[in-house]
């Protein structure tokens, strides 16, 4: 949808449109003055100002219900602030994807990203009339006819300056750069899934070429070809882009700043999100010391009137010191951070080593083969990536190992398998009687138990949210649920198709640090780069109904397939240089694939064996810490009360105690860095 002046506007060509802006380029496109938007006499946000000038890359974060999409709905005038306003320069045209909810007609494909090129469609269609009309007249003479070449002629000349001969080549590689195949351009628009239609509708908005382009999670329904190929492209994009996104990947290469919507305040920064959390994890540590220092300030000052309140010498001291604290502007502790909540899986039974085998297995819906012939392994302890465009099986193959679609060939599960699987469609399984809360703690065992709030907390229900019924609850939110559901059984194998699509970054950093701790085998369909780093070890591609093996991370997989250019120097697609281990049908020959597997569990049990006594030493040192530190705590308590120092005995008795802790805690916490490091450095030597 393109806005011009806050309204549906018929698109301009780039051409003109840059004719129109050149004298104004240094003016800004946006601003926005205190809006303030609240529900229910409620503030969601309130006075928020910033302003976006030309060529501007903002992030817009914070998280999932803080108001980010409701922000952009105002700018767009889909939604009235409460308080305040928004101004735009009038020659600007404002380009906006929502995150869903787009419907498109029954025209074709190529019909309806055409309709980006309106003007142009028109005046096309005039200069066929003309052409025809001149050519039935040829030959004619008078001021009617002269007036028709002359129309035909400033037409033509149009046309040619606004680049009109090349706009369906603009069309088709556009569309090829998000996944569409030549076949699909003249099928109806209505004949693909909501996903399908919202790259469609991207396409239609990127051709628009707006002066800003506002996106609400635009990579949901990408995969990962189709990702980087618009990240790219939005690389050497001309205009200014606003864009939500929890994909930290693609917004450190897009953004160079980063607005944060978060307690009903926005902060501005400038830098991509990298930055963005440096930066801010600075200022909370700033505001964590300014509370601090605020809070003994006031104590002291409490007990200075509390000393002298009935002191006349001290009367005037004591008042002005009580009005200070009533004018005070108490400063408040940062906003917790649920990436800091810690969660461990439950303990499983033991696998065997090759958790599942498939031999020769083929899939077809009717007339579409989706998979042909294909070998697949997974072992013990195994992490691994699911990738490739959407359409070539990935989904499919993740339900056939999790025994939840029929197929052709073998499927054979490892001694002592426990299989947890996980899809968007795992939320209608939901019991709709029982509350967000019930539903954790019927599966729940062990001490996790007594976490549940805080793990909840982590996957976006807060407060009272976590008594809700499952029935009221939002497609996003069920799957978030069902999420946190699976993670609480006790499982060795973990098939999670898109399991980061409604969650926020914090969400996110919870579900991979306990992701990487896990012991047993995963695999993952994800488009999710951030997510992906330092998480799996393999790669499985899925390419013309066949999959491919890659040994490495996710960065090794895109190096070799020229999709991605690491450490900052990025660039056009190149040509894959892939290595792969396949051969002909897309898997190894079956001596390589068992030497390969024999040296890598070899190297596995290497692995095992180095870190088993070091991470043995480092629970210990863990399990001391706790213990000290709660008794600290106890020690802290008692010596708060005043009344333990009528017993002078007692106090330096628990004073002395007190000092014995903090001395011993010293030595563990030294001790802790130490066997950290060594861990960190034989790790290290293994990934090598």
């Amino acid at each position: 949808m393109c806005w011009h002046d806050g309204a549906k506007y018929g698109i301009y060509s780039s051409y003109y449109r840059r004719q129109l802006t050149a004298q104004g380029a240094k003016l800004t496109m946006i601003t926005a003055n205190k809006l303030g938007v609240s529900f229910g006499g409620e503030p969601l946000f309130r006075n928020v100002t910033f302003t976006i000038n030309p060529g501007d890359r903002v992030g817009l974060v914070g998280t999932n219900g803080a108001g980010k999409t409701t922000l952009m709905r105002v700018l767009i005038g889909e939604q009235t602030a409460a308080e305040g306003g928004v101004i735009k320069r009038p020659s600007s045209v404002v380009s906006y994807l929502p995150q869903e909810g787009v419907v498109l007609s029954q025209t074709t494909v190529h019909e309806e990203v055409m309709k980006a090129f309106g003007e142009l469609t028109t005046m096309e269609k005039r200069i066929a009339e003309l052409s025809q009309e001149v050519s039935r007249r040829h030959g004619e003479e008078g001021d009617e006819y002269r007036d028709l070449l002359d129309e035909l002629g400033e037409l033509q000349h149009r046309f040619e300056a606004m680049n009109g001969f090349a706009a369906k080549g603009e069309v088709d590689k556009i569309l090829m750069g998000l996944g569409f195949q030549p076949k699909d351009l003249n099928r109806p628009c209505s004949e693909f899934s909501g996903g399908w239609q919202m790259r469609i509708e991207l396409a239609k908005l990127l051709l628009c070429e707006p002066d800003l382009l506002m996106l609400d999670e635009p990579t949901n329904h990408l995969d990962i070809e189709s990702l980087t190929w618009i990240e790219n492209f939005l690389r050497t994009y001309h205009g200014g882009i606003l864009l939500i996104s929890h994909d930290r990947a693609f917004l450190d290469a897009l953004t160079t700043h980063t607005y944060e919507l978060t307690n009903k305040h926005l902060t501005v920064y400038t830098g991509n999100y990298s930055t963005f959390a440096s930066e801010r994890e600075k200022r909370r540590e700033l505001q964590r010391a300014a509370h601090e220092n605020q809070q003994k300030m006031i104590a002291d000052t409490e007990r200075f009137i509390k000393r002298f309140r009935y002191k006349n010498t001290k009367a005037a001291q004591v008042q002005s010191r009580i009005k200070m604290l009533e004018k005070l502007e108490w400063i408040k502790l940062p906003e917790a951070d649920e990436s800091e909540i810690y969660f461990r899986f439950p303990s499983a039974p033991r696998s065997g080593r090759v958790v599942v085998e498939l031999k020769n297995v083929t899939k077809r819906y009717d007339d579409n083969l989706v998979l042909n012939d294909v070998d697949f392994a997974l072992e013990r302890g195994e992490k691994v990536a699911f990738l490739g465009r959407n359409g070539e099986g990935k989904s499919t193959l993740s339900r056939i190992i999790a025994g939840a679609e029929s197929f052709d060939g073998q499927r054979i599960l490892g001694y002592n398998v426990e299989i947890g699987y996980f899809a968007q469609h795992q939320a209608e399984e939901l019991d709709p009687r029982l509350t967000v809360l019930d539903t954790v703690d019927a599966v729940a065992v062990g001490d996790i138990r007594t976490q549940l709030r805080s793990l909840l907390g982590a996957f976006l229900f807060h407060g009272d949210d976590v008594f809700k019924p499952v029935s009221v609850l939002s497609g996003g939110e069920k799957s978030r649920l069902a999420l946190a559901k699976l993670l609480l059984q006790p499982r060795n194998v973990l098939i999670l198709d898109e399991p980061t699509n409604h969650l926020d970054m914090a969400s996110k950093n919870v579900l991979k640090r306990a992701l990487q701790e896990f012991e047993g085998a995963i695999i993952l369909v994800s488009h999710d780069r951030d997510f992906l780093r330092g998480l799996i070890d393999k790669c499985i591609d899925f390419r013309n109904r066949k999959i491919k093996e890659y040994i490495g991370g996710i960065d090794d997989y895109l190096r070799r397939h020229g999709s991605e250019t690491v450490e900052d120097a990025f660039g056009p697609r190149s040509a894959p240089s892939e290595t792969p281990t396949a051969k002909g049908n897309g898997t190894d020959s079956a001596a390589s694939r068992k030497e390969r597997k024999r040296r890598e569990a070899e190297m596995r049990n290497k692995r095992y064996a180095a870190t088993k006594d070091l991470k043995g030493k480092l629970e210990t040192i863990e399990r001391s810490v706790e213990k000290l530190e709660e008794e600290k705590i106890e020690s802290e308590s008692l010596l708060a009360d005043p009344k333990i120092y009528a017993d002078g005995e007692r106090s330096a008795e628990v004073q002395k105690r007190m000092e014995e802790i903090q001395a011993k805690l010293s030595d563990l916490y030294s001790r802790w860095e130490r066997v950290a490091a060594d861990l960190e450095t034989v790790q290290a030597e293994f990934e090598q």
